[in-house]
């Protein structure tokens, strides 16, 4: 849709070569139909590179724990502590790929994070180890708000959400990929040839999208500084406190955390109210298909991952199924999470992104009371047919609430829409692991983890009235012919 920007005054030999191939590659493509579904293509590459290490990474802990000689406690970092400076960076990306295009932050980043695979694989102590993994989730998370924001740059409005299921799908399928193909390699090689294989698989996918990605207009306006700087200190404070409350419980620090996070918050509000160019126009909380949207994605990140988090411990304590078991059984939800995601997305393009993101939210409360039946009567099929029903009702809805985002907001804004709805996101992630972890406090009881999952549902319910809540079509903005959503 959007002419490149690039200018071939000054530019290199090199890069004028690439230039020329890659205008060749688009218009062949453009000529036969194709070009979308191979940005949507090279998109989902780059999401699978940068994402199919984490589950793997999270089995291996115990191996990393005792080649570095560390506390179990002090390696979980390596997963905490990227998963929560990648979610404070997601607008900061999201924006710049608005201001200076989304193909060039998504290649830096995808990059920077090869890169930095590419290192974590020679870390030499917990400390570098942690660092690197740090390092690579923030350029890594370049990689969410601007792949969504290509995809949606050359998709019209009705045919996004069913580019969104893709996109959802491989979200599941890279982490399950993770646990089926680098298992064994993890067994025979130890954990760092997960990095080296992340970093083979980033070149073959930057080599793509460097071909086929074309950018996307620039603006001219400066970055509210201001304004990043306050939301990153919201973010920070909250997911911090709601990640550590888990292990300390309610305490002073855990306080402290929280009045940082709500300052920061409430200062993003006084900052972009005030910011001639914000960073997140403060005007589109008052659409409907974008306030109720991110609050319905929210509320269903917290249920789907609280439970998440929990139904191990089921298989675990309540059945006495080994680890390789417990991993089998849970597979179930990824690979119906993987399958039933493009089919939200066809639900969405011809029934509505409103009643397809009420249904998969209905579908996930309706799962955790049948997963709390399955706990409190140790009863696996309950429990099976819970899982694949939670991971069906969470592929269906979530593509809907991610399109509906997106269509509420200008071209111009895709960027920060799209960090924005993967912020919210993760944020209810946290909340909802805190809440059902708190909630089962350690008591390994079918009833202590039955009550856990009944949350959950409540949760999942939260999703289904904000879902309720979206626009049915929304206006049209006269801008560029985007749904207002209002």
């Amino acid at each position: 849709m959007n002419s490149s920007n690039e200018r071939a005054p000054g530019s290199r030999p090199g890069s004028v070569g690439l230039k020329t191939l890659r205008n060749r590659v688009v218009a062949g493509l453009e000529i036969r139909g194709t070009y979308p579904t191979w940005v949507l293509f090279a998109s989902l590459a780059g999401v699978f590179a940068t994402s199919f290490p984490i589950t793997i990474l999270t089995i291996s802990l115990t191996s990393i724990a005792a080649e570095f000689a560390v506390r179990e406690t002090t390696i979980a970092w390596v997963i905490s502590a990227p998963v929560l400076l990648s979610a404070v960076s997601l607008p900061l990306l999201g924006k710049l790929g608005d201001l200076y295009g989304h193909r060039r932050v998504f290649l830096l980043g995808f990059a920077a994070a090869s890169a930095a695979a590419v290192a974590t694989a020679c870390a030499w102590d917990v400390a570098s180890l942690i660092g690197l993994r740090i390092l690579a989730a923030i350029v890594g998370a370049a990689t969410q708000p601007t792949s969504l924001a290509l995809i949606f740059s050359v998709y019209e409005r009705r045919d996004r959400v069913r580019a969104t299921g893709w996109w959802a799908m491989m979200g599941a399928a890279a982490p399950a990929a993770g646990i089926i193909a680098g298992g064994p390699l993890v067994d025979l090689f130890g954990w760092r040839i997960v990095f080296v294989l992340q970093s083979g698989l980033s070149l073959i996918a930057l080599a793509l999208a460097s071909v086929v990605l074309r950018e996307t207009p620039r603006q001219r306006t400066r970055f509210d500084v201001a304004g990043a700087a306050a939301l990153a200190a919201g973010v920070a404070g909250l997911m911090f406190a709601l990640g550590r409350s888990r292990d300390i419980g309610l305490t002073t620090p855990i306080w402290g955390s929280i009045a940082i996070g709500v300052s920061g918050l409430v200062a993003f509000v006084w900052v972009e109210r005030r910011a001639p160019a914000p960073l997140l126009s403060l005007e589109y909380f008052r659409r409907r298909n974008f306030a109720a949207a991110m609050l319905a994605g929210s509320f269903m990140g917290a249920a789907y991952m609280g439970a998440f988090v929990i139904a191990p411990i089921v298989l675990l304590q309540i059945f006495h199924y080994s680890i390789t078991a417990t991993a089998g059984i849970m597979l179930m939800r990824t690979l119906t999470l993987t399958v039933s995601a493009p089919l939200g997305g066809r639900l969405g393009a011809r029934l509505g992104e409103r009643p397809t993101a009420a249904l998969g939210s209905a579908l996930v409360a309706v799962s955790l009371v049948v997963v709390a039946y399955g706990a409190a009567s140790v009863s696996l099929a309950a429990l099976c047919i819970g899982l694949i029903l939670q991971g069906l009702g969470y592929g269906i809805g979530s593509p809907p609430m991610t399109a509906a985002v997106a269509g509420a907001v200008p071209s111009k804004d895709l960027g920060i829409a799209a960090a924005a709805s993967r912020l919210t996101s993760q944020v209810g992630v946290a909340f909802g692991i805190t809440t059902l972890t708190m909630v089962y406090g350690g008591s390994n009881t079918g009833t202590a983890l039955a009550h856990a999952f009944l949350v959950g549902a409540v949760l999942a319910a939260g999703a289904l009235l904000a879902s309720l809540c979206m626009g049915s079509s929304g206006g049209v903005s006269a801008e560029d012919g985007f749904e207002s959503g209002r």
